[in-house]
């Protein structure tokens, strides 16, 4: 049995799975006698919960394994143990091992369960140790995650991918796509409604590719929805070829599905896709918005962007930008390309698009994207919308961050509200990506 002394620092790198995920994996330490420390100074064992998907993610590790190697090296009340988890644990196992001699452990995100031993072993005289299996089975069911409380639970659904995106590494770092079961989950939804969180988000790499015993994904959002407490229920991040009308209409004709959907676009030029292995064309995604703005009343539709993909030409890049004033999107996300070890993209394409070229297009899509979302925000200037209330800002005295139903940030003056209501307000002016509203004079009402 692990002493109870032993304290755990956790930070977290990444996505919303991976938030998740460093709430699993606090659970499992705990059950096995460990404690959890917010304090560095006080930890006996630091975990770095990693990202692979972005070069920021991995420029960010790196610096970071570079002060606790001298965190490390000062030390003088005890060993200081360092495990790296996550993405880039399973990708780049050569690189943190070989080339960091201070961490003693990496761990996968299929190994969690084994992180008990992995630390009883690293801290027992096993120089470095590793577990990185990917199993076609693991979905961590059983676990209750520890959270920190709030109005938002995550909740992942799914684990794993298949898609094969040519630049992406997930299919690599997390392995075969595969679903929990439906009961599991709504047992867990209602201990958040019991808990007191008024909205779940549902998590996946595919997320909108669910499939359980018969249970597609519409079903169980529609279930979600119906466990007392819950207000609303989101969802990220899902793909573009897996919204069969049965889902569209589900969000569209439920009240607590929120109308916000994540639509990852990646590019607009057709060659571009299907070098990325994206499985649908311009013109398809172009439908696709379509039909969702049709059938969804006031979606709010976000998108992700890469610039400058290998061979991609100025014209090239030009349908993606074109594609972008076209369908509006209310605020995208825009990076440009990095190589990920392992992926196709990086072993078979050769990153040629100069560092300037990269520079241009993705400061000409933020300036577009800006121009687009102050108007799409604008045009809500004297509306009503309902905002659930997430926290308490602390710039603005006596004022609430929450959002509307499709996913604007919004700032709610009030002294009488609380985390979780749910509120009437009137929009009364728009700066950049946030809105500013006062409640109406029924406007709060605790749920």
């Amino acid at each position: 049995m692990i002493e109870e002394r032993i304290q755990v620092y956790l930070e977290t790198y990444g996505c919303q799975t991976n938030e998740y995920d460093s709430e699993l994996v606090k659970s499992i330490c705990r059950s096995h006698g460990f404690g959890l420390t917010d304090a560095l100074g006080e930890a006996d064992v630091v975990l770095l919960n990693t990202c692979a998907v972005r070069e920021k993610a991995h420029q960010r590790i790196y610096g970071r394994l570079q002060a606790l190697r001298r965190e490390k090296m000062l030390r003088r009340d005890g060993p200081l143990t360092i495990g790296i988890l996550g993405c880039m644990a399973q990708n780049l196992k050569h690189d943190l091992l070989d080339g960091h001699d201070h961490v003693n452990f990496i761990a996968g995100p299929d190994s969690y369960r084994e992180l008990p031993r992995l630390i009883e072993d690293a801290r027992t005289g096993e120089k470095q140790v590793s577990c990185l299996t990917l199993s076609p089975t693991e979905t961590y069911a059983g676990i209750s995650p520890v959270r920190g409380g709030g109005v938002n639970a995550w909740l992942a659904v799914t684990r794993g991918c298949e898609n094969m995106c040519s630049f992406c590494v997930v299919p690599y770092t997390r392995g075969r796509e595969r679903s929990r079961d439906a009961a599991g989950i709504i047992a867990e939804v209602k201990a958040l409604a019991a808990e007191g969180y008024k909205q779940v988000t549902l998590l996946g790499q595919n997320v909108n590719s669910y499939e359980h015993n018969g249970v597609r994904f519409a079903d169980l959002m529609l279930e979600v929805a119906e466990v007392p407490g819950i207000e609303r229920v989101r969802f990220t991040a899902p793909h573009p070829k897996d919204f069969p009308p049965g889902l569209v209409e589900a969000i569209a004709g439920h009240p607590k599905l929120c109308n916000h959907i994540h639509l990852p676009l990646q590019a607009g030029n057709d060659r571009i896709l299907a070098l990325m292995n994206r499985t649908y064309t311009g013109g398809e995604f172009r439908d696709l918005a379509g039909r969702l703005r049709e059938t969804i009343p006031g979606l709010g539709l976000t998108t992700d962007v890469i610039v400058g993909f290998p061979s991609e030409t100025d014209s090239e890049y030009e349908d993606t930008r074109r594609l972008m004033e076209d369908v509006r999107f209310d605020a995208a996300f825009i990076f440009k390309y990095s190589e990920r070890k392992g992926t196709y993209a990086c072993d078979k394409l050769e990153d040629d698009v100069p560092p300037e070229a990269k520079t241009e297009r993705i400061v000409e899509l933020v300036e577009l994207q800006k121009r687009i979302t102050n108007d799409i925000n604008s045009r809500l200037v004297g509306t009503t919308q309902k905002v659930l209330l997430e926290e308490q800002t602390e710039r603005y005295r006596d004022t609430y961050l929450g959002r509307t139903d499709n996913f604007k940030t919004t700032l709610v003056p009030g002294a009488g509200y609380r985390p979780g209501d749910v509120v009437d307000v009137v929009i009364e002016e728009t700066r950049g990506a946030t809105l500013f509203a006062r409640g109406t004079d029924d406007a709060a009402y605790a749920t």
